[in-house]
């Protein structure tokens, strides 16, 4: 069986600094995105530091349309316009003026593999030495406290001291998360957060999330990035929920329940407080507050 050639998926533009060392983060959309958290991220460097294109990766062989139809505009008697998909590497400058790389746009349908080795060899030509990669998930955790994350990477020793969530699970893959175990095998420096967003606000943009997201590659990145228009979307996000809440006893009940629940967690007595404490499930929290949030939009739980 031939292989195809990974250099013939992307095109990586020749006028370019010296990038030895840099960073590549990558936020590839299509996967779980709890609170849109990843987007507002990428999107939010995208939009906050100077940016510009070094590499396009061909659509045509990696996007499936049918599955994620482009948009098309129609105009009266004829079509416009029509949003091309962009897989692509940016190349991002921090505020310090330190270069880093951010590959964004629609996660692959097919081809992981060789996907993966195309940003394998362009990692070789620049000389990148660690990728990071950012994800949001859906947790059984309240508002009112702070931002969860769960760490990865290879070698493992880059999150020692990072606190474990969970031991061993299977799930389904997703380029991305392909991308980084690759790396990894290949001898690169790769990482991964995963931030834990309130299940039931997991369909609506929860910008906390996207702002620890940000903070993790700064870290992580040794960079200096932007993080204020985030903090403050997500302060209102904050004000909102909380006046909701505040305006449904029942709701304030299960939120003091995932409180409890949390807060033993963090302390490492969750065993003993759900021996003792009659709290509810977190299938019967997120069902009480997503009615409850549903009902103040003016639609029933089944979003009638």
């Amino acid at each position: 069986m031939r292989k195809l050639d990974p250099s013939e998926l992307y095109e990586l533009d020749p006028d370019r600094p010296d990038l030895t060392g840099c960073v590549l983060v990558q936020a590839l959309d299509g996967f779980v995105d709890a609170g849109g958290a990843r987007r507002l991220a990428s999107d939010h460097l995208l939009r906050e530091l100077p940016h510009r294109v070094l590499a396009r990766f061909d659509h045509d062989q990696l996007v499936d349309y049918r599955s994620r139809r482009p948009v098309m505009v129609f105009a009266k008697d004829h079509w416009e316009s029509y949003e091309t998909p962009e897989l692509a590497l940016h190349l991002m400058t921090d505020t310090a003026g330190q270069h880093f790389l951010l590959l964004a746009g629609p996660e692959p349908d097919v081809q992981w593999e060789r996907f993966s080795e195309a940003v394998e060899q362009i990692c070789r030509v620049l000389g990148v030495r660690r990728s990071i990669g950012l994800n949001a998930i859906p947790m059984g955790a309240p508002h009112t406290r702070p931002v969860g994350v769960i760490a990865h990477a290879s070698p493992p020793s880059l999150v020692e001291g990072a606190q474990a969530w969970i031991d061993v699970v299977q799930v389904p893959g997703s380029a991305g998360h392909l991308l980084e175990l690759r790396l990894g095998q290949a001898g690169f420096e790769a990482m991964g957060f995963a931030v834990h967003v309130p299940h039931y606000v997991s369909q609506a943009p929860y910008p906390a999330a996207a702002a620890q997201l940000v903070r993790e590659v700064a870290r992580a990145g040794g960079l200096e990035l932007p993080v204020e228009a985030l903090d403050n979307a997500a302060l209102a996000t904050r004000t909102a929920l909380d006046e909701q809440v505040a305006g449904a006893p029942e709701v304030a009940e299960v939120v003091k329940g995932l409180e409890q629940q949390y807060d033993a967690f963090r302390a490492g007595q969750a065993a003993s407080l759900l021996a003792e404490a009659q709290l509810p499930s977190a299938e019967e929290i997120g069902d009480e507050l997503e009615r409850f949030l549903a009902e103040q939009h003016g639609t029933g739980p089944d979003g009638s």
